[in-house]
């Protein structure tokens, strides 16, 4: 009979002591209160008046967009069951940790494990789980939301037609655009849009012609001064250098049929006319300029990671996809760090994360931002056989497995071009 690797005095510890990574999770008035922080939710007249410290920010914020903050989906949310209980900004004693045994460890390396080519399941199946390490790890996230505007010219030939100039309205700010209609959901990535600034038409002439229409020819009038073309210049023809006949070696002469005996060519780019059609204003002479507003809308986001030093080998890239336990999500125009009543290390490691919120670029306004925190379980495993050992962690409510490089049981080394198959 196969014999169990893991004492039974393991199996037996005390239920408070196994959720001691978690004793301040859920304490009584553990959460973030809402009467002395602004901001929980968030409404359309609370942007609208706090985007407006500089300049005049117009209301084109859809009200349907303002809602309560939502879990990212790699995220489970802690309902609240105490006095203050809402769909967010709070957390409660209800998460239980995952706890494994040997059974779902093995099972849980051994398909890692079969997802790698070339890499034996035999020391998954028999070496000795020699440790079982909570470190479980804290992410702190903090995205704002931006809208950043700036204006760029356009211009283009102008054909007729009426103009949209400031004879008829004055001109509209940069911020005085309304783009209601353009605005995206909250915390999208990113998107862009250009529109026309009314009443910002301007017809010139065109510069490279000086309003002319054309240009004077380049090949036969390029020494002429700007604004004076000759007409009817000729060049000499090259097949007969200018005599008009093609001389043959019994003496005869024939005429030319490159100049036809002429013993001259028109200019081959403008047909000795002198002139070329302006190219920037297709010969009209005007063009057209008016003001477009670029907008973009995009999420700046700031992320921290606070490990234990038995997880610092794990990439931060790592929990930050994995799937966690929500412990606040807070969204408002600017966000105040959390409040724990228990905890003064979640209270620090909240602060942390907003004192290091992205910049804001001078053109843009923020719109609204969202600050979470949330704890990933991370399990560390170490396996043993004789004087060799390796270790591997089991990470977030999905249980990723995680090894970072040595495994006992790898055949290849590296070099096996298979291996390029598993990064598709």
């Amino acid at each position: 009979m196969e014999r169990p690797l893991l004492s039974e005095k393991r199996s037996e510890i005390d239920e408070n002591e196994r959720l001691s990574s978690y004793q301040f999770v859920g304490r009584t008035g553990s959460v973030i209160p809402t009467a002395s922080l602004a901001g929980m939710d968030v409404s359309i007249e609370e942007i609208r008046s706090a985007t407006s410290f500089s300049t005049h920010y117009p209301p084109s914020v859809h009200a349907p967009l303002i809602s309560s903050p939502q879990p990212h989906p790699n995220e489970q949310i802690i309902p609240h069951q105490g006095p203050y209980a809402m769909d967010y900004g709070a957390y409660s004693n209800d998460f239980q940790r995952q706890l494994l045994d040997e059974v779902e460890i093995r099972e849980l390396l051994i398909d890692h494990i079969g997802h790698r080519c070339c890499w034996g399941s035999h020391p998954a199946r028999t070496w000795k789980i020699h440790a079982v390490e909570d470190c479980n790890v804290y992410v702190g996230t903090l995205e704002t939301f931006l809208e950043e505007r700036e204006m760029v010219n356009e211009t283009e030939p102008y054909h007729g037609g009426n103009l949209d100039g400031k004879d008829k309205s004055p001109e509209l700010g940069l911020w005085e655009l309304d783009l209601r209609s353009q605005f995206p959901v909250l915390f999208v990535p990113y998107k862009e849009t250009r529109v026309k600034i009314p009443h910002s038409e301007i017809l010139e002439k065109c510069s490279d012609c000086a309003g002319r229409g054309n240009i004077p020819c380049p090949t036969c009038n390029a020494d002429q001064e700007p604004g004076f073309y000759k007409e009817n210049q000729m060049s000499q023809c090259p097949a007969c250098y200018g005599r008009g006949l093609i001389a043959h070696r019994d003496g005869s002469d024939t005429i030319c049929t490159k100049c036809d005996g002429k013993g001259k060519l028109p200019c081959a780019t403008c047909g000795s006319r002198g002139l070329l059609k302006c190219e920037t204003c297709h010969g009209t002479g005007s063009m057209l300029t008016r003001k477009i507003a670029v907008a973009k809308w995009k999420t700046l986001s700031t992320r921290k990671v606070s490990a234990t030093s038995g997880a610092a080998s794990v990439p931060d890239e790592i929990f930050h996809t994995a799937k966690g336990v929500q412990l606040c999500n807070t969204q408002a125009y600017q966000c105040t760090p959390a409040y724990f009543a228990d905890s003064f290390f979640l209270n620090k490691f909240s602060s942390d994360v907003i004192a290091d919120r992205a910049s804001v670029p001078p053109t843009a306004r923020v719109i609204c931002e969202r600050h979470t925190i949330s704890v990933v379980p991370v399990t560390r495993v170490t396996m043993r056989h004789r004087k060799q050992s390796f270790s591997f962690y089991i990470v977030g409510c999905s249980r990723e497995v995680y090894l970072k490089d040595y495994y006992p049981a790898r055949f290849c080394w590296g070099l096996c071009p298979c291996l390029e198959w598993l990064k598709v």
